[in-house]
């Protein structure tokens, strides 16, 4: 089992800074794939950007491409999603996720929720206008 706890949410205005950290116990994930995902109020829930093991290969939903940067640090078994330039639209529940490797020694990156196996509880993002 994989627990996995995000943190760093909360209000900001928009145009402004936010950096979610999480934070991974339980197995060592440094050969997984993580990833972030959000769910707005009354919106299904979305990806937002996902990361390989060693970071060499990242990938972003094109409404936060040059704003949102996503990293990893596997010594500490955390992953990070720097949001910059904020928007009303970034309003939402974000959730941590763990994807373990299928087959293969390292896990393959993908966009699809159901690629993922462990999630977080998921920590509130407030832009204000």
């Amino acid at each position: 089992q994989v627990q996995l706890v995000e943190s760093g949410g909360g209000l900001v205005q928009a145009g402004h800074s936010l950096r979610l950290s999480c934070s991974a116990s339980g197995r060592d994930v440094s050969l997984w794939v993580m990833g972030w995902f959000r769910q707005a109020p009354g919106k299904e829930r979305e990806f937002v950007a996902a990361i390989t093991w060693n970071g060499g290969i990242t990938e972003y939903v094109d409404s936060v491409k040059g704003r949102f940067s996503i990293s990893r640090d596997n010594f500490k078994n955390t992953v990070i999603l720097q949001m910059n330039s904020l928007q009303v639209e970034d309003t939402a529940v974000y959730y941590c996720a763990s994807r373990p490797p299928k087959d293969a020694l390292v896990a393959d990156i993908t966009r699809r929720e159901s690629g993922y196996d462990y999630w977080g509880q998921g920590t509130q993002v407030t832009v204000s206008s």
